[in-house]
């Protein structure tokens, strides 16, 4: 039986040993190469990178080898590397496709393939579907089929330092002196991923939790969210004296924060700092886009400041579409991906984080004065997300309901209107909202809510909940 090959949200995952097998990693490393012959460029390279998952090097190789076996110049990076370093090095090396091979923030019993464009962000949508379709049932891949001691002493393969490369991009975009100057305590998490060397040698005084080498990641999937990192906020709330924390999932590229007293700083938050750091303090410009689950009152900063704003569908994909043809100051998604101007069209938790951490020294400013500042602009509110583990009969169930009008009120908050451009986004009085829809990477149906504090946010996301589950 021939397994379908499907790239999702942002990329192909699958349970390793299951389907994510080296049979089935050819076949799509295969696909790209048929994809590069269809564009016909001469001499192609590609740039690779696998993060901390099991098997990650032998994956790899199994695609490295697929590639030259095809006469593609391949890049690669020797041991684990984030996603941000990848899509870096295509754009530094000029590239004509990168390709990371990480499950991002899945389970540790997944593995995945992000493919990266030259301009340094993800491959659009439509060039993924081009791919797909170019993927083949067989493969012609063995074992050794390739000599790698030859490919490399011809110049077809090429180890680069990606790792390096990326601190000394940090290093020169950040005013790394003001933050240690600053006299702030600050703690890092990279959840056993694939960032986990990045900071240690430009902060060696930092905290550091789970910053080593476990392809099992614990157990935990290593998505930074508020449930997921309490041993990190329980850590802040012990000892008391640490600014702030910064937590990245496994490839890196989504961004975790946490303000001095333990509490959870969302990624609508942390979107709403930048645009007022970048903006107000730094005297930058330029549009916003923020995908469809983003809080409105992005909008509102927007209007405030006089910047356009854009909402597209969820998946950093469209974001960086976008990033790359005009001039963005900032694009985000609810999930902790967000890109800044200056940088690369890429998600990339660790450059938000260290931009946070400057705005905190320059300023001065603890992280809840910086948030109160922005409530000043558009207001209080709080937000929350409930992952529903439910069977596939049920999830399409409840889509089918959302798409023909039947939830007109969710307990007793009424629905005044809804959006539909990616998902059921339904507004209910005085700014709130709750929002349904499918996740694209994983079998679960995400509820997402926003209201003025966390009590009522998770009363509306209960009352949801018992009205699609019945």
């Amino acid at each position: 039986m021939i397994d379908t090959i499907k790239f999702g949200t942002d990329g192909w995952r699958a349970v390793i040993g299951d389907t994510y097998t080296v049979r089935n990693v050819a076949r799509v490393a295969e696909g790209v190469a048929n994809w590069l012959d269809q564009q016909k460029i001469e001499s192609p390279t590609i740039i690779i990178g696998h993060d901390c998952r099991f098997n990650g090097a032998m994956f790899m190789d199994v695609a490295i080898q697929t590639l030259l076996k095809r006469g593609i110049k391949v890049l690669y990076a020797e041991g684990f590397v984030s996603t941000p370093m990848v899509s870096l090095g295509a754009a530094k090396y000029k590239a004509d496709l990168g390709i990371v091979l990480t499950a991002s923030h899945n389970p540790p019993a997944y593995g995945g393939f992000k493919l990266k464009s030259k301009e340094g962000g993800p491959l659009s949508p439509e060039k993924v579907q081009e791919v797909q379709d170019l993927i083949p049932d067989e493969t012609s891949f063995s074992p050794d089929m390739v000599d790698l001691k030859g490919a490399a002493a011809s110049g077809l393969l090429i180890k680069v330092d990606l790792e390096a490369e990326y601190i000394d991009r940090v290093k020169e975009s950040f005013d790394l002196e003001a933050i240690k100057n600053s006299g702030m305590r600050l703690a890092f998490d990279a959840m056993y991923g694939a960032g986990q060397n990045v900071l240690k040698p430009l902060f060696p005084e930092m905290t550091y939790l789970h910053c080593d080498y476990n392809p099992s990641f614990k157990g935990q999937a290593p998505e930074p969210i508020d449930k997921n990192l309490q041993e990190l906020s329980q850590l802040i709330k012990k000892e008391q004296n640490i600014d702030s924390a910064l937590a990245t999932d496994g490839d890196a590229d989504r961004i975790g924060l946490y303000n001095s007293s333990g509490e959870f700083v969302d990624s609508h938050h942390i979107i709403l700092l930048l645009i007022h750091y970048l903006v107000k303090y730094k005297g930058m410009t330029g549009k916003v886009v923020t995908a469809f689950s983003c809080t409105p009152k992005i909008a509102k900063m927007c209007e405030h400041y006089g910047l356009e704003h854009q909402t597209v569908k969820i998946g950093f994909k469209y974001v960086a579409g976008i990033m790359i043809e005009e001039d963005v100051l900032l694009g985000g998604e609810e999930s902790g991906g967000i890109a800044t101007k200056g940088h690369i069209p890429e998600r990339d938790g660790i450059w938000m984080g260290m931009i946070i951490w400057e705005f905190m020294a320059k300023s001065g400013k603890s992280l809840e004065e910086l948030i109160a500042e922005v409530y000043e602009i558009i207001g209080e509110f709080k937000f929350e997300r409930s992952d529903l583990h439910i069977n596939e009969n049920l999830k399409q169930q409840i889509i089918k309901n959302c798409e023909s009008g039947k939830y007109t009120a969710f307990g007793d908050y009424k629905v005044e209107r809804v959006e539909t451009i990616d998902g059921f986004k339904f507004f209910l009085p005085d700014d709130r909202w709750v929002m349904i829809r499918p996740s694209g990477t994983e079998p679960v149906l995400r509820v997402y809510a926003e209201a003025l504090d966390l009590t009522e946010v998770r009363r509306i996301l209960k009352a949801t909940e018992k009205e699609i589950i019945k």
